[in-house]
């Protein structure tokens, strides 16, 4: 295991706020193997590089020595997290709970070691703590510890309703540290009661309190809100390599240097030589491809990226239209086919008032030339190309 003081700065690198430092100091210096805990309810079928910050910090840990719990939050997943939501959280039934954990555990050894990594379900002992053992424990707290909570707080303010069972959640999830024995718990920084929560449940059961080690949430291609695939400003980790490469070329460069920080595994030190090149005059768009092909390189491998870097290079750098995309055939009404449906049947824009908005931004052409008409019908094509944006492109013809 590497010197505490190595080990120390790597675990601090991007992390927002380790409760508490002097702790995770103490543990790292007696040189043990230390249980890692990281907590996901498997509540979409997929992750996106939002979720990977917290995995790339378990890939920290593991590369120091240390044994690292995934732990797939099946129960949890059945009460909703209500973290961060002004109502009420749809809970999902087993049968999607379970089969988007399959997709997960798939998905995060494109970042762990799976030999190295201990995949671990809450349900194994939350189903066994039974009513009884659940009541004992929602005893172990308050209505007004519980509200504490921000979250619930200015639900309570606003005369939102609260279920009984959302308050369930952080007492489970503290619970979890608490089965597991965990020695750190890792988690974002909107889930700090929940993870402060553990260490209470921890001393209650005469245990070590766990470490807390919050990450920032990675903010989305927007830069401003964080990454959310219901905001649409995502990056999918199972994304195409020239959906990945577009969409990161496409982030700031102020919002690049958040990625490398979070999402990079290069050293600290490149990273700062980047920096220093980009004032020395380097186009920023340089370092953002580096990025770009990185990123792409771990979800799929060094022949995509470089596939990739190419593509884009022809498609945006010179304005090319790619020989391959998607063809579709319609069949237009009496009236003809309006701009709208069409964008959306082909799946250039997910609704009419997206592809009514996109045209209205300019972001929409036929054959290379904006489309100005929102209300235009299309009584016949032969063929052409539609392009929605820089990356989306469909061949049409209405007939």
């Amino acid at each position: 295991m590497a010197d505490w003081q190595s080990a120390f700065a790597e675990l601090q690198r991007g992390a927002e706020e380790i409760l508490l430092e002097e702790e995770l100091i103490a543990k790292l210096k007696e040189g043990k193997p230390l249980k890692i805990k990281a907590g996901f309810d498997p509540t979409a079928p997929d992750l996106h590089l939002g979720h990977t910050v917290l995995i790339n910090k378990l890939r920290s840990f593991q590369q120091l020595g240390h044994e690292v719990i995934f732990l797939i939050g099946d129960f949890t997943g059945m009460i909703g997290d209500p973290t961060g939501k002004n109502i009420t959280r749809k809970p999902l039934t087993r049968e999607d709970v379970l089969a988007n954990a399959e997709t997960y555990k798939e998905q995060v050894f494109k970042i762990l070691d799976p030999a190295k990594t201990t995949i671990r379900f809450n349900s194994q002992w939350m189903e066994s703590l039974g009513a009884s053992g659940m009541i004992k424990l929602a005893s172990s707290q308050t209505v007004a510890r519980m509200l504490e909570r921000d979250d619930f707080k200015k639900r309570y303010a606003n005369g939102q309703p609260i279920a009984i069972h959302e308050f369930l959640y952080p007492l489970v999830q503290g619970w979890d540290s608490v089965a597991l024995e965990s020695d750190v718990e890792l988690g974002g920084t909107d889930q700090r009661f929940n993870l402060l929560m553990g260490r209470e449940l921890q001393k209650g059961q005469g245990q070590r309190p766990q470490t807390v080690l919050m990450m920032p949430l990675l903010e989305g291609l927007d830069g401003v809100q964080k990454m959310s695939k219901s905001l649409g400003n995502y990056i999918g980790i199972t994304d195409s390599p020239s959906d990945m490469f577009g969409k990161i070329m496409s982030i700031s460069d102020d919002l690049m240097w958040r990625y490398y920080d979070l999402l990079s595994f290069k050293p600290i030190e490149e990273i700062k030589q980047y920096k220093e090149q980009v004032v020395a005059g380097t186009n920023p768009r340089d370092i953002k491809i580096a990025l770009a092909k990185e990123i792409i390189a771990r979800f799929h491998d060094e022949a995509a990226a470089e596939a990739a870097h190419h593509e884009f290079i022809q498609r945006f750098q010179k304005n090319a239209i790619p020989d391959e995309m998607p063809e579709f055939n319609f069949v237009p009404g009496d009236e003809g086919m309006a701009i709208a449906n069409l964008l959306k049947d082909t799946g250039l824009v997910a609704s009419t008032s997206e592809a009514m908005r996109m045209i209205k931004q300019g972001a929409v052409k036929m054959d290379g030339e904006k489309v100005v008409d929102q209300k235009v019908l299309l009584t016949s094509l032969k063929q052409a190309v539609f392009q929605v944006g820089k990356r989306k492109f469909a061949r049409v013809t209405i007939a």
